[in-house]
């Protein structure tokens, strides 16, 4: 004999209600997984508090970009310590905590090539003249510099900014003797900015920081020189898959803009 109606379906909802404890069960618990490992899976961009190691000439460009990676990925914190090249190179040798490094050249990324992953070059520079706002001194061009009654001054040779100067000095067989040789660019340029030299060569996108206090004389491209930016993360680094993200994300169409409209160059 067949049961009633009510039967029948009360029977129903009580198997349908059994059936769906062990689904919602299960769905908790991959959810919490996911949580738990999403840095492992790589599903989502973990968050953390990422330290990067980045060259002295990226400073305003590279605090506004990392406003920007912030708030695009909420949790993450980007943590910044600027220097020249060299020293950056010195602290990942050193084992300083950091997670990933960029650099203003190919060759001292490669000098760190056991402590980093595959380096992806991000943009480019050129150099420039900086002189005293109004251009006192009247410089028009690249051989004004060997003029003796001028004070010239030049980043260290081991500085890339200081590799590419020299490089650009010697093709035009031009001998200058810089009043005093500093550890990065940004210094070259305070040099500049306090009056302290007439002249020195730095990156074109820091003279456009100091618009008010520099003037840029521009180098014809048959003799400047063009500066790599690779950026890697670091193999010792605690927060790999956040590194990479942040590496990944400084080519995406978002980063490539605000580098550009600092002055940076397409890499």
């Amino acid at each position: 004999m067949s049961q009633p109606f009510s039967g029948r379906r009360a029977a129903a909802a009580l198997v349908t209600a059994a059936l769906l404890l062990p689904l919602s069960a299960c769905g908790g618990n991959d959810d919490s997984k996911k949580d738990a490992g999403s840095e492992k899976s790589g599903s989502a961009v973990p968050k953390a508090d990422l330290t990067v190691l980045a060259a002295s000439s990226l400073t305003d460009v590279f605090k506004k970009a990392g406003a920007v990676y912030e708030k695009e990925h909420p949790g993450t914190k980007v943590n910044f310590s600027f220097a020249g090249s060299q020293e950056l190179a010195a602290q990942v040798k050193e084992g300083a905590p950091a997670d990933a490094v960029v650099t203003a050249d190919t060759k001292t990324m490669d000098g760190m090539k056991v402590d980093v992953g595959t380096p992806t070059v991000i943009a480019k520079n050129r150099l420039v003249i900086a002189t005293g706002e109004g251009n006192p001194k009247k410089i028009g061009n690249i051989e004004d510099l060997a003029d003796s009654k001028l004070k010239v001054v030049l980043a260290a040779s081991e500085v890339p900014v200081g590799r590419y100067g020299k490089q650009v000095l010697d093709a035009q067989k031009l001998k200058v003797k810089p009043v005093s040789q500093e550890p990065n660019v940004r210094a070259v340029l305070s040099k500049v900015e306090l009056g302290e030299a007439d002249a020195g060569l730095v990156y074109k996108t820091d003279a456009a920081t100091a618009p008010k206090k520099v003037d840029a004389v521009d180098i014809p491209d048959a003799q400047n020189a063009v500066a790599s930016y690779p950026a890697a993360t670091l193999k010792a680094s605690q927060h790999q898959a956040a590194a990479a993200a942040f590496v990944k994300w400084l080519s995406t169409p978002e980063a490539q803009k605000i580098l550009q409209q600092a002055g940076f160059q397409k890499p």
